[in-house]
């Protein structure tokens, strides 16, 4: 027998949906349903972290209307989402544990906290001068829900915010992207928020590498192509910049590649949105959106 909903939760573990909901529960790690019983999905909410089994899913969905995902950006998802089938992201869900990490990444490079962490493992009690984020100036490019999310937890750190879109929005005191070779050479903190995009890839070049000034920071939250990586190496091993990455291009990194042990380098495993914050901000969103396809099917907006 097929079913409408095809999710990754449990109704029951969602809570506030209709009694009786046509559901197939799937998390991406489990054996993949028999098509008979996919032939009547028409809405597919994709495990979160578990796409690359997902997305395979979807030419055996004729009934298909929705793909919902459970991720901000959607670039590895909107080729394989066929024509008339709308594909939502999960707008908001990550703004707090991405924004979190963003802030984490910026003072545990600017503190030096990967030093003192390989210290400890030696043993060694070794005091010294870094920097602080207060009076610092930290370029948000990107300044989308989580850019919003991140200004609010950046500034009480007494550092100033430049916010940067694509658009300019004076009224949120946003600047635009084309205002960037101005705006880059007084930062001393640039985070990367932008989604990949064709205009996006690589937009961090050897050009844009060269705006920023000596011993600037760039932290990387978006999409690891965002940045052309052999510009940042150079600029790396140069020693004139600093990186602190949560993405990078090739992703996941090899563990030869020389991205690993460049001077002033720190790296996380893409772990923006994986924390605890996740799954009651999952359930909350999918909640909405399943109400809504109830209410108005896929004729309604999901962004």
């Amino acid at each position: 027998m097929s079913a409408r909903y095809l999710l990754p939760y449990a109704p029951d573990t969602i809570g506030s949906l209709p009694a009786g909901l046509d559901v197939l529960v799937w998390d991406g790690d489990g054996p993949v349903p028999p098509d008979e019983a996919l032939r009547g999905v028409e809405f597919f909410c994709l495990p979160y972290m578990r796409h690359a089994a997902a997305l395979p899913l979807i030419p055996r969905l004729p009934a298909l209307k929705v793909v919902q995902t459970l991720t901000a950006g959607m670039d590895d998802v909107l080729p394989h989402v066929p024509d008339g089938v709308l594909a939502h992201n999960a707008r908001g869900l990550h703004d707090a544990s991405t924004a979190e990490l963003a802030v984490t990444l910026t003072l545990a490079s600017l503190r030096g906290l990967p030093g003192f962490t390989r210290r400890q493992d030696r043993g060694i009690w070794h005091q010294e001068f870094h920097e602080s984020l207060a009076d610092k100036t930290v370029l948000v490019l990107g300044y989308g829900s989580i850019g919003r999310a991140l200004a609010a937890r950046l500034e009480p750190f007494e550092c100033e915010v430049v916010r940067v879109a694509r658009g300019a929005r004076p009224e949120e005191r946003v600047h635009a992207v084309a205002e960037l070779a101005e705006l880059l050479p007084s930062a001393d903190v640039v985070v990367l928020l932008t989604p990949l995009t064709p205009e996006t890839r690589h937009l961090v070049d050897a050009a844009f590498l060269a705006r920023m000034k000596d011993g600037a920071l760039l932290v990387n939250v978006a999409r690891g192509p965002v940045v052309d990586t052999a510009a940042l190496l150079a600029a790396l091993s140069a020693g004139r910049l600093r990186a602190a990455l949560d993405v990078t291009d090739p992703e996941p990194l090899p563990a030869d590649h020389p991205l690993w042990h460049a001077p002033g380098v720190l790296i996380t495993p893409h772990v923006g949105g994986p924390s605890s914050a996740f799954l009651p901000r999952a359930k909350r969103l999918l909640r909405e959106r399943v109400l809504r396809f109830e209410r108005g099917g896929a004729a309604e907006p999901g962004h």
